[in-house]
């Protein structure tokens, strides 16, 4: 189904996890665009030196502090914005962390991640779903990862977060479709962030934040449903989590001894 694609003058957009890294490239990437950006996270300070940043730009920055664990929060931000700004035409859930992990299977490190990635994210998808299904448009984009293709070493907690954030976007855009809104997911490769840059692993065709929101901006002004980068990864990546269980983990087995992976 092709929906309407919007556009600046259609309403505001809004960009959860947007005090660094790629919330913080897209938004700026937006507002040169022509876009009023609404940008949330935890910390005003950062958000409104981002804001700041924007000066200039044919679009601008607008700063409201939210965390995405917070289970009123989403609702309350959207609330204030659409009051103050407008509609709400396009929606980025970026908003994720991916904090290092103890042994095995890091209990507290797992549930931190859910809670932020996912949880978080479901909340705000739910909270900018009932402003748009009323008015049978919008579009929301949600975050993902390569990472959530298949099972990596080391990552089981932001790779399951990513995993099942790519199944809810799957599954809910069916009823978006026919309820008008455009529901797109984005799943990037490496990415030079603070959040990569603590990671000590081997971070194959990694681009800059600038680069990769160029390509994320793009990608919300073309139909398809998926953004996926660098192409040479994510295809690669898809192929690999085409072959039978004893090939897959023969393969990234063989590539993690390799590189001396040991977590993502």
């Amino acid at each position: 189904m092709t929906l309407p694609r919007m556009q600046p003058g259609d309403g505001v957009a809004w960009i959860t996890g947007a005090s660094s890294g790629i919330g913080e490239a897209v938004a700026l990437e937006l507002a040169l665009r022509g876009w009023t950006v609404a940008i949330t996270a935890r910390r005003l300070d950062q958000l409104e030196e981002i804001a700041r940043r924007a000066d200039g730009l044919p679009g601008r920055i607008v700063a409201h502090a939210g965390d995405v664990t917070d289970p009123g929060a989403m609702k309350a931000v959207i609330e204030t914005i659409e009051s103050v700004h407008g509609p709400i035409a396009l929606a980025f859930l970026n908003a994720g962390i991916a904090p290092d992990s103890n042994g095995l299977l890091d209990i507290e490190a797992f549930e931190r991640t859910i809670a932020v990635n996912l949880v978080g994210a479901a909340r705000g998808l739910a909270a900018v779903l009932d402003c748009m299904a009323p008015r049978r448009r919008g579009h929301i984009a949600l975050n993902a990862s390569i990472a959530g293709y298949g099972g990596l070493p080391g990552a089981s907690a932001y790779g399951v977060s990513k995993a099942a954030a790519i199944h809810l976007c799957e599954t809910l855009k069916f009823d978006c479709d026919r309820r008008g809104i455009r529901l797109q997911l984005v799943n990037p490769g490496w990415v030079d962030t603070p959040l990569t840059r603590r990671k000590d692993v081997p971070m194959p065709f990694i681009m800059s934040p600038q680069e990769a929101a160029r390509r994320i901006a793009d990608g919300f002004e073309q139909a398809g449903f998926e953004v996926s980068f660098p192409r040479r990864l994510s295809w690669l990546m898809k192929a690999i989590n085409l072959l039978p269980y004893p090939a897959y983990f023969w393969l990234i087995g063989k590539a993690a001894r390799r590189s001396g992976t040991k977590a993502i």
